[in-house]
């Protein structure tokens, strides 16, 4: 039973009027023009990008409670390691060259690169990866938990406490409110784990207290679930949140610089997050819903007050993220949707189409989460299966080595997600042949875009060499 004081009450109120005050402060003085409005004037800097970078990259934070507590470091060691090393190789070899473009979005690259079929079919795949729905989903479910209220209000309360900022200060206020909710995410799950090693004990009760199993870094998983792991994360080359920053920066360097930093701080907070999900799995064995092994710990070790710091933190991880899907998701409307099939494409009309499309967003994030409320199960599938239609087209759009025919990457597209689909679908039917039951849908789409992106290059090479005889 989990239960609150009117501390804890207090402590989490302020901190849901702080993230309104600061998102409308900051965002006041936002003009209408589209790189102000979007992009904050493209003058983000150092400390303001490594804030948001960073923020904006947890948001299933119940979500990592509930894989350390089932498995232990391999929770790091898939959902953390490889993604540093892919933020890494995206902060080298992408991040000044994205900042150099000066676009607003994925779509917009890929359009100038191979027109605009692709452009249009790679907004689809973007709108469907920044859905906010498993964001606002998870807000929800805290909101219910804290106040008892119905998942209807839950959502709408959650959804304003995201959005309303957003409408005049647009990605200004974004930021803002992402850097005030850094530094909560971050002392509050200081603040749990210093408890509970002084509460609890260090790794020696740890040890004595978890499977053996939970504190090896594979966790007795087999190679096959580590690589396709790691192969998710190649998502770090075509996630819009990096290249949307990337844009937003006042330099290339700053861009640069501000991943390597950000990767610091991602590896710091989940040593945090990771800590803390074993602490819960050492105290509470037998949790019949792991999910909630934050607020069963939380409910064990803080006093009044400071559990209200530690759901405010929870609160922080997610909304940091869901602002920032909603306005993802919105630009995605707005610039890659409406301005691109008006028939008069006026720039200085984006805020207003983008507008829209958080009006929309939210509706269908709201649709989506009370009609699917195992929409963030499905979420890790959804992603799976457009991931494979958009890295290499992105990858290639930024080294004209690697770019391949329109008509032909546009199939490498659709046949990319239809393969990955179609196994997700029929793999079920080889129950009986482990080795192929266990091929992940998303590995079937990565090797047939890999395929038929092999052949755009092999066609090329066969062209230049035939018009150089």
């Amino acid at each position: 039973m989990i239960s609150f004081s009117p501390l804890d009450f207090i402590v989490i109120i302020l901190f849901f009027v702080a993230v309104l005050a600061i998102g409308f402060y900051f965002g006041r003085k936002t003009s209408d023009q589209a790189d102000d409005y979007l992009l904050s004037g493209r003058k983000v800097g150092l400390f303001l990008f490594v804030l948001t970078t960073v923020s904006t990259w947890y948001g299933g934070i119940l979500g990592v409670g509930e894989f350390t507590y089932r498995y232990g470091l391999v929770s790091w060691f898939t959902q953390g390691f490889p993604y540093y090393v892919f933020a890494f190789l995206f902060a080298i070899f992408f991040a000044k060259k994205v900042r150099t473009a000066s676009l607003f979005t994925i779509p917009d690259k890929l359009t100038n690169t191979y027109g605009k079929k692709v452009g249009l079919i790679s907004a689809i795949l973007v709108f469907v990866l920044v859905s906010p729905a498993p964001y606002l989903l998870m807000t929800a479910n805290l909101i219910q938990l804290l106040f008892g209220t119905g998942i209807i209000i839950s959502l709408v309360l959650a959804l304003l406490l995201s959005v309303l900022y957003l409408f005049h200060g647009g990605f200004k206020s974004n930021i803002y409110a992402d850097a005030l909710q850094f530094f909560v995410m971050f002392g509050g799950f200081f603040v749990v784990l210093i408890i509970a090693f002084h509460s609890l004990g260090g790794l020696k009760f740890l040890q004595t207290n978890l499977p053996a199993k939970h504190l090896q870094i594979t966790g007795g998983a087999s190679p096959t679930f580590i690589i396709v792991w790691f192969l998710i994360a190649l998502w770090t080359f075509a996630d819009p949140g990096f290249h949307q920053r990337c844009y937003a920066a006042k330099t290339g360097d700053i861009a640069v610089k501000g991943i390597i930093i950000s990767i610091f701080f991602m590896a710091l907070f989940d040593f945090l997050t990771t800590s803390t999900g074993l602490y819960a799995r050492a105290v509470f064995p037998n949790l019949s819903r792991p999910v909630l092994s934050y607020p069963m710990l939380a409910e064990k070790i803080l006093s009044p007050g400071i559990k209200g710091i530690f759901y405010a933190a929870m609160f922080a991880t997610i909304m940091s993220t869901l602002n920032s899907f909603l306005f993802l998701s919105a630009t995605t409307i707005g610039r890659d949707f409406i301005f691109k099939i008006s028939k008069y494409q006026n720039e200085n009309k984006l805020k207003f189409y983008t507008v829209y499309g958080l009006i929309i967003s939210g509706i269908l994030s709201i649709i989506l989460a009370y009609f699917i409320p195992s929409v963030i199960e499905i979420w890790y599938t959804v992603g799976s299966l457009c991931i494979p239609g958009i890295i290499l087209p992105v990858v290639s759009a930024y080294y004209p080595k690697l770019k391949i025919n329109n008509k032909i990457l546009l199939w490498e597209i659709i046949m990319a997600v239809s393969m990955s689909v179609l196994w997700y679908f029929f793999r079920d039917y080889f129950s009986a042949v482990k080795i192929v039951n266990e091929i992940e849908p998303m590995l079937v789409g990565l090797f047939t875009a890999s395929i038929i992106h092999l052949f755009g290059l092999m066609k090329n090479s066969v062209f230049f060499e035939a018009k150089t005889e």
